[in-house]
């Protein structure tokens, strides 16, 4: 469960092994603490998403320092080449591509809206749940999962016209 959230949140293995590994040394070392009012599946949900969220911000840092670098000239390699390509075991070859795109529409979502998204579609959480994991109510869920499918169909259909492969002939129809 832990690692699955990881990956759909992170789409790199190796980052969500790291994320899994620290989630359950964080639950270990606070499950004294735990103090129940929840649920504790809701709990380490609560926890990995955190996670989750702070590599992220973590990630757009390295890729902004990297550019800074890049851009004066005081460092020649990128750190962002050594970020893995989207490799998740639950995507067949064929349709890795497809999937890889699907996600990287969804990274552009606001944070809220990409990680409401991920838990009621992908990991197939009920609204109720994701609140309790997000500490939000539930009618913010609602307000943001309607956002977040409304921004995502947005997107594809502005990047429908673009994709490769398609002729221009293809964009006018």
């Amino acid at each position: 469960m832990v690692f699955n959230i990881a990956l759909n949140h992170l789409q790199q293995r190796e980052e969500a092994e790291e994320v899994t590994q620290d989630v359950f040394v964080k639950v270990h070392g606070k499950l004294a603490g735990f103090s129940g009012r929840s649920n504790i599946r809701t709990w380490i949900y609560r926890i990995t998403v955190n996670q989750c969220l702070d590599r992220l911000k973590a990630r757009k840092r390295k890729k902004r320092s990297g550019f800074h670098l890049r851009f004066f000239g005081d460092d020649e390699r990128d750190p962002t080449a050594t970020l893995s390509d989207y490799d998740h075991p639950g995507v067949m070859l064929e349709d890795r591509e497809a999937v890889h795109a699907l996600f990287t529409l969804i990274d552009t979502l606001p944070t809220r809206q990409r990680s409401i998204l991920i838990l009621k579609a992908v990991d197939g959480l009920e609204q109720q749940e994701i609140a309790a994991i997000l500490e939000l109510s539930v009618k913010s869920v609602e307000s943001l999962l309607s956002r977040a499918k409304a921004n995502l169909k947005q997107k594809m259909m502005d990047n429908e016209g673009t994709a490769p492969g398609t002729s221009s002939k293809q964009r006018s129809s």
